[in-house]
């Protein structure tokens, strides 16, 4: 297989690997978000955490198997990021310590307040990653400020308080309420009024929000966002030196895509289409049927970054030339080929796993169930 094949299957890998995540956790992390509001006493939250507590922590693999093949597939995109964005990803960490351990010990005591506590803990480490994801998209639209040096050594000249732009953080708002939407609709899938009839007040704020953000990040990346563009011959085949080419920044440069390639259109549209249909099956009760056209949505949305930022990954604004596309950051011919034949074998055993552990937890979860079973763990 060609090399430039490789580097442009392994995009798309990355790709589905980040929008799984999105998907499978984005729900879990909605339902987190949504826990101390939706659930008005201590056995509706207890009915909402268990919607997600067989399978949060499988989910949150899609995560670690993400960055794990960025590090493999896009070693300079993991050492340029991870040092850029390092305090970011560090609040991301920290964040999501809250998850388990509120999981495993909100319900140890039957103290109000030790639960209550632990409630907002949950809470804490669901809405702020989302939030994080966000912003980090939306600095990479901008532009991250770093260089190599001629030995190729990343050299990171920003500041975390930088990241806190207002279109990065406007990206960040429609990452959260973009899977808090998600999380809204898989509980009114597995509860019942009253909590139902919650899920679904906020899956109508949510899934608005996020249409409107959505649209206000797109005006502004077309009218007030400078993208960047190659304006040297690329050799698609070539070892990773990203110094080899000259870059420009130009606005509208990030809509260049959609007049190269046409049909790629239907990645935004898609992003509309899954947030507006789900919204309106959620709305007739088909919440089945909403929460895969909901991750539709989510698959859009991510996917209209992707589209109109390639082959760029990871611009630089300091630097141009340094700036990472899929051509000239990827891993050897023989590691991303190695990498494929591990996602051949591996990928449908992790999908139809994950399908089957659904289909044996399916059913309601109610406040009788949880008064019913007062020792459970959760």
């Amino acid at each position: 297989m060609d090399y430039e094949i490789l580097k442009f299957i392994w995009w798309l890998l990355i790709g589905v690997l980040l929008v799984g995540f999105a998907i499978m956790d984005g729900h879990d992390m909605g339902v987190g978000t949504l826990l101390p509001f939706v659930g008005k006493t201590d056995e509706e939250r207890r009915a909402i955490i268990n919607t997600v507590a067989p399978h949060w922590d499988g989910n949150q693999v899609w995560f670690i198997t993400a960055g794990g093949a960025i590090f493999a597939a896009w070693p300079m995109i993991y050492a340029s990021a991870f040092s850029g964005f390092y305090w970011a990803m560090m609040a991301v960490l920290w964040a999501m310590f809250f998850r388990p351990v509120g999981f495993d010990y909100r319900s140890k005591l039957s103290n109000p307040t030790w639960r209550k506590t632990w409630d907002w803990g949950i809470f804490v480490g669901s809405f702020i990653p989302p939030v994080i994801f966000g912003v980090a998209f939306g600095n990479l639209l901008l532009g991250v400020p770093f260089e190599y040096t001629q030995s190729l050594n990343p050299v990171y000249s920003g500041s975390f308080w930088a990241l806190l732009n207002p279109f990065a953080l406007l990206c960040g708002v429609v990452a959260s309420a973009m899977v808090t939407f998600h999380g809204a609709i898989y509980l009114m899938h597995r509860t019942k009024d009253p909590i139902y009839s919650r899920a679904q007040s906020w899956m109508t704020i949510s899934g608005l929000v996020t249409v409107v953000c959505f649209t206000l990040a797109g005006i502004w990346v077309a009218f007030g966002i400078d993208g960047y563009r190659i304006t040297s011959v690329v050799n698609l085949a070539a070892s990773p030196d990203p110094l080899t080419k000259e870059v420009v920044r130009e606005t509208g440069a990030w809509l260049a895509n959609y007049q190269r390639w046409p049909l790629i259109i239907l990645v935004p549209v898609l992003g509309y289409v899954g947030i507006l249909g789900a919204l309106w099956l959620a709305k007739k009760g088909k919440t089945f049927a909403a929460f895969f056209v909901s991750a539709l949505g989510i698959t859009g949305v991510i996917g209209t970054a992707g589209v109109s930022m390639f082959p760029f990954m990871m611009p630089s604004s300091s630097h141009l030339a340094s700036s990472l596309t899929v051509w000239d950051s990827s891993s050897s011919h023989f590691t991303l080929f190695v990498m494929l034949i591990a996602v051949v074998i591996f990928m449908p055993l992790i999908v139809l796993y994950t399908r089957w552990a659904y289909s044996i937890m399916r059913g309601k979860v109610t406040t009788a169930y949880i008064r019913e079973n007062k020792h459970s763990v959760y």
